[in-house]
């Protein structure tokens, strides 16, 4: 099923790519087959997650959890797409619920992902449980997390010349060296291992979004703004994390000394798109930036009303990242 997805993308069509995966979901709904209905569900919430249809792909992953059987369907790795599918349902369901705003639930999802791949001791379901597991602890800023999954997956890579699995491995190593504030080497690390034609995977503007962040701390704002521009002009504009590009634009632009109403421009375009897809965590996060900017302009109380509405609306993770940060500025605003 992921080459399904493949097949289409080559074109760029996504909305194509829906189309073929409900005529999956129908034959095998007619068919009465189980195990291709479990596959249908697997690449349709592949494809809805990436369109940013965040509900819609989590009901794909609850049903092909609830089909999957890890003894029925061992042989389905071999058959579809490479890796195991009870483990991509689960490890798809940590990043779609991450980015409807359910930072625990993430967590549970992406840990119990990587335990079944090690249970099947299938090396490439287990590399492919890492990359997907990985967002989830960066998103959330488990750092130790963070940092064992990504020398599991870089040494896995290696052993078993996983290529595509290298590429996003070493882009989070790079990332982890920006956090320690050593910016300019982590950003040299991040840009050896930036995603050629071959090794580029359909998730790769979560990577553009750091290696674009990265040259903003090290003091290189144009080059962050390249990165973006080409995701957000390109086949993957209106993608499940076009919020964040936007979002990452507007930071660029204001450290490049551009006026401030473009900068908001993009956090409004942020928002919205996250409100419209229900990506409450990265709705978040927009809201942050704009919160920021507007305190600069003296906007207190227009802050603190954005800021303050999508904080309430979190009923889990406050200990994570993003959501000590909003409460930590909140206060600041009050």
């Amino acid at each position: 099923m992921w080459g399904l997805w493949h097949t289409v993308n080559g074109s760029g069509d996504l909305q194509t790519a829906r189309d073929l995966t409900e005529q999956l979901l129908a034959i095998a709904q007619d068919e009465g087959d189980a195990a291709l209905l479990l596959e249908a569900h697997h690449s349709s919430w592949f494809t809805r997650l990436l369109l940013g249809e965040l509900s819609a792909a989590l009901v794909h992953t609850e049903a092909g959890i609830a089909l999957y059987d890890p003894v029925r369907h061992h042989r389905h790795a071999a058959l579809y797409g490479g890796h195991d599918p009870g483990v991509c349902a689960q490890v798809s369901a940590a990043r779609t619920e991450w980015l409807l705003g359910y930072p625990e639930r993430a967590l549970q999802r992406a840990q119990e992902g990587v335990r079944l791949a090690q249970e099947l001791g299938h090396p490439f379901s287990l590399a492919f449980a890492l990359v997907n597991a990985t967002p989830v602890y960066l998103w959330r800023g488990d750092r130790e997390p963070l940092q064992q999954a990504v020398e599991v997956l870089q040494a896995l890579a290696a052993e078993q010349d996983f290529q595509r699995f290298a590429t996003p491995a070493g882009t989070l190593a790079g990332w982890l060296v920006v956090e320690q504030g050593r910016s300019e080497e982590g950003l040299a690390q991040i840009r050896q291992w930036r995603p050629t034609a071959a090794t580029a995977g359909p998730m790769e503007d979560i990577y553009v979004a750091l290696l674009a962040e990265a040259a903003r701390r090290a003091g290189h704002p144009e080059e962050g703004l390249a990165r973006v521009a080409a995701p957000l002009a390109g086949s993957r504009a209106g993608d499940f994390y076009e919020a964040e590009l936007r979002r990452v634009q507007g930071e660029l632009q204001l450290a490049q000394g551009a006026a401030e109403d473009d900068a908001e421009r993009c956090f409004q375009q942020a928002l919205a798109l996250a409100a419209q897809q229900s990506a409450k965590s990265l709705e978040l996060r927009a809201a942050m930036s704009q919160a920021r900017l507007w305190q600069r302009q003296g906007k207190r109380a227009e802050s603190y009303h954005l800021l303050a509405g999508i904080y309430g609306s979190f009923t889990e993770g406050f200990d994570t990242a993003d959501l000590r940060a909003a409460r930590a500025l909140l206060e600041e605003l009050a």
